[in-house]
């Protein structure tokens, strides 16, 4: 398979290595497993000879031209975890020949993948267009408001819609290549990431910090002050409206066109960001935490720890 990695100034210095070397470990296992897949031709691509990543290294790459024939093109991200400046870099003139080099290679079925910040120069080129995406979880709500024509789940680690692979935040890179070798040798992957020592990870949900989703909407922060005096109680939706001033109705549009869920979906991630907190610092028993968050029975936030977190309760206080 011949996979062209995009570098350009300013990008991520880890997400640029990170593909660069799992691709190079799983080229040098190959014959370590039973029915090798075809080795990965890697070619470091760039609109210069040489560029200067977020950290100031300078990197040599081989002209964007060598791209044209890339069964797979890799855009790692750009070093920028700021909102309005990642959106004005995307959408910028500097920006406008990785935006066609992206739409040239969907045009020609090439498949791509992007991780992090990356994600937002995917959707910028509107090769995410009717797709579904992840992106860092904390900046799911701009990317959701900035992209009404793309699913986003910020969950997710990784996911694929249409030859379009995405991935969650930073270090998330590494889960994407991991995925890109998984998808033509799942034993391959598992013997690299045992190398290299990384653990599955499906979902960013464990990493998610609640309070940052809301601090793009005064609205949203508002309600999840209100939400986290009252998490110990019962919470109806009608009574947290009326107390930051808004209808139901308008505190429901704006929770689901920031967050793309529902306010009683955001209180349960509250309930279980400050249940996670319990269970890692503190030797509370899980009866004690769950009457804490909200709930009568441990086994109700059992379950649901279960389910936002991936790991049990137990996991979680190790």
């Amino acid at each position: 398979m011949d996979v062209a990695v995009l570098a350009y100034d300013g990008v991520f210095d880890s997400g640029l290595a990170a593909f660069l070397d799992v691709l190079q470990w799983a080229n040098a296992m190959r014959d370590e497993v039973p029915e090798p897949p075809p080795a990965w031709q890697v070619t470091t691509i760039g609109f210069r000879g040489r560029i200067r990543t977020g950290a100031g290294h300078v990197v040599e790459t081989a002209p964007v031209s060598a791209a044209q024939d890339a069964d797979l093109l890799l855009v790692p991200a750009l070093a920028e975890r700021r909102p309005d400046a990642l959106i004005a870099h995307v959408s910028g003139s500097d920006f406008a020949p990785v935006r066609r080099l992206v739409a040239a290679a969907r045009e020609r079925r090439a498949a791509i993948a992007s991780a992090c910040t990356g994600s937002f120069l995917l959707a910028e080129s509107g090769v995410l267009e009717g797709l579904r995406a992840t992106t860092s979880w904390w900046l799911a709500p701009y990317f959701r408001t900035r992209y009404r024509g793309v699913t986003v789940d910020e969950t997710r680690m990784v996911t694929t819609s249409d030859g379009v692979t995405t991935a969650g935040a930073s270090f998330a890179h590494v889960d994407l290549a991991l995925a890109i070798v998984r998808m033509n040798s799942p034993t391959l992957a598992d013997l690299v990431a045992r190398y290299l020592v990384v653990d599955e990870r499906p979902s960013q949900a464990t990493y998610t910090i609640a309070t940052a989703l809301a601090q793009s909407d005064p609205m949203l922060m508002a309600f999840e002050r209100w939400a986290r005096v009252h998490l110990d109680q019962p919470i109806a939706i009608t009574d947290a409206a009326r107390a930051i001033g808004v209808s139901p109705r308008t505190l429901q549009r704006a929770v689901r066109r920031t967050l793309g869920t529902s306010p009683v979906h955001f209180v349960q991630d509250l309930r279980v960001e400050r249940a996670s907190h319990l269970l890692r610092t503190t030797d509370l028993p899980l009866e004690t935490i769950a009457r804490k968050v909200g709930y009568d029975h441990a086994n109700t936030l059992r379950i649901l720890l279960r389910e936002r977190t991936g790991a049990t309760a137990r996991a979680l206080r190790r």
